[in-house]
């Protein structure tokens, strides 16, 4: 960036996972057939009058308790004014000046191991719009012959959380992002699936000349569906920003759509200003004035938060810190941890089978499977005790995965039981021993790494069935005898 320094601020819209809408009691789905969760509500037909959802308004304060925020005592909604193609009544019930969760903050871990902190303007609610597909090639509107809208989306309780202006790098923007997710996810508020819309992110991105005070002209980018999407649009507009600076043009302050297959962004329209909005009060519904005691019940339903969870893995387990990282990123796979550590499984030894078996048999499956922890628990055990080996430990999982059998049961019908009887391990040994004889004498002269091909050998015999160790141990026991 040479002498320029970068200012950032993310706007991120979640929806929340009720299971009506913000102002109606149609269905909150996603993937119904198109224009069937709707009703004259959320279709914005003359003389309906919306209710805001207790759940939604709940589950905000309790985002906006797990930020830090102060939680207002009196909070309003608006309408904001433009003409939306996609929400019927050509405005959106939104907060402007007074909204449910004033300021907070998140602490985002940088990866040389610093902390620091991004504050939180606000957290307020709105309700989502509905969700236009254009009939085109590519999807986009400049080339579209005709337009579908599906007002399933309209309606859907939607909060956003806009940070202040204190991310510096597209690494660190990417980190926020994440930290927020895996908070969003562990308050059970959001199933926060990007690919599904249900956590979006726009970006303002300027730059000022290093050491300045005074922001520079912000740009916003829109459409980035992925962390990584977000980190890529905000590297090219860093870039392209910084070039036309150096080359001395003007920044224009506009909204800017990322390209994810040109992995560049594009002027869209000049960056609208609050009054564009002709923000006015919601005259159907009254001031939000929640009771104090209501607060507190909300707060004590806070679980632990994603950064308290991995500092506990790295202070109570023994933990690598990425692997705490990795573990608290997916709240499925910290919950199946706890459990198997509670049922009695060693912490590392569960971290590994978590991170990295159970996860790569749901990145395959795109789902969570029927595993339980009492499935780690016996991975564990029935490696330690010697029963199946690693290789036959990991069919059995895979079918668990697949069935919810017991792991027992599938090392069984599987026939993945290992061979421990010294006998029939020491006959194969012998037949090894007897087949290699070059190999043998690499081994006396001295070259102990040849056991390992030894051990294979007999491995092979067994059809992955005998004890690995006992193998070695009677192949050494013959060979040093």
């Amino acid at each position: 960036m040479g002498a320029y320094e970068a200012v950032i601020g993310l706007e991120c819209h979640v929806e929340l996972s009720t299971a009506t809408k913000m102002f109606c009691p149609c269905a909150n789905t996603f993937g119904a057939e198109p224009n069937t969760n709707t009703c004259a509500v959320c279709l914005g037909h003359p003389g309906t009058l919306p209710v805001p959802n207790r759940e939604a308004i709940a589950r905000i304060i309790k985002i906006g308790l797990a930020l830090g925020s102060e939680i207002a005592p009196h909070s309003i909604f608006h309408r904001k004014n433009y003409f939306y193609p996609d929400m019927p009544k050509n405005y959106q019930i939104s907060q402007y000046d007074l909204p449910i969760c004033v300021g907070g903050h998140l602490d985002v871990e940088s990866g040389d191991g610093s902390t620091t902190r991004i504050g939180i303007t606000r957290v307020h609610m709105e309700e989502d719009t509905g969700k236009t597909q254009h009939g085109s090639a590519s999807g986009r509107i400049h080339d579209a012959t005709h337009a579908s809208i599906d007002f399933n989306r309209a309606g859907v309780p939607l909060v956003e959380c806009v940070s202040e202006p204190d991310i510096r790098s597209p690494e660190e923007a990417a980190a926020y992002l994440r930290e927020l997710r895996a908070t969003l996810a562990s308050l059970d508020v959001s199933d926060v699936k990007m690919e599904e819309g249900s956590l979006r992110c726009d970006a303002n991105v300027s730059l000022r000349p290093a050491g300045a005070e005074a922001f520079g002209t912000k740009v916003e980018i829109k459409n980035m569906n992925s962390i990584r999407s977000l980190e890529r649009a905000l590297t090219f507009e860093i870039e392209r920003q910084t070039a036309a600076l150096e080359a001395g043009e003007p920044i224009v302050q506009e909204t800017r759509h990322w390209n994810e297959d040109a992995g560049a962004t594009a002027s869209m329209r000049s960056k609208e200003e609050a009054f564009d909005y002709r923000y006015f009060p919601e005259p159907d519904i009254p001031a939000l004035e929640p009771d104090p005691a209501w607060i507190e019940e909300i707060r004590s339903t806070i679980p632990e938060l994603p950064r308290a969870r991995r500092e506990r893995y790295v202070r109570e387990f023994a933990l690598p810190p990425e692997v705490a990282q990795v573990l608290v990123a997916n709240q499925a796979s910290a919950a199946l941890f706890d459990g198997a550590v509670d049922g009695g499984a060693d912490p590392g030894i569960a971290a590994n089978w978590v991170t990295q078996d159970v996860a790569a048999l749901r990145n395959a499956a795109a789902d969570d499977g029927v595993l339980t922890p009492e499935h780690i628990v016996d991975v564990v055990g029935l490696i330690a005790d010697g029963t199946v080996s690693n290789a036959g430990a990991k069919q059995a999982l895979e079918a668990s995965f697949a069935t919810g059998e017991p792991v027992a049961d599938a090392v069984a019908r599987l026939g993945l039981t290992q061979v421990s009887d010294a006998g029939a391990v020491g006959a194969l040994a012998d037949e090894v021993i007897a087949e290699n004889p070059d190999v043998v004498q690499k081994f006396l002269d001295g070259k102990e790494g040849v056991i390992g091909f030894l051990v294979g050998q007999l491995m092979q015999k067994a059809a992955g069935a005998a004890n690995p160790k006992l193998a070695q141990e009677l192949l050494r026991e013959r060979l040093q005898g």
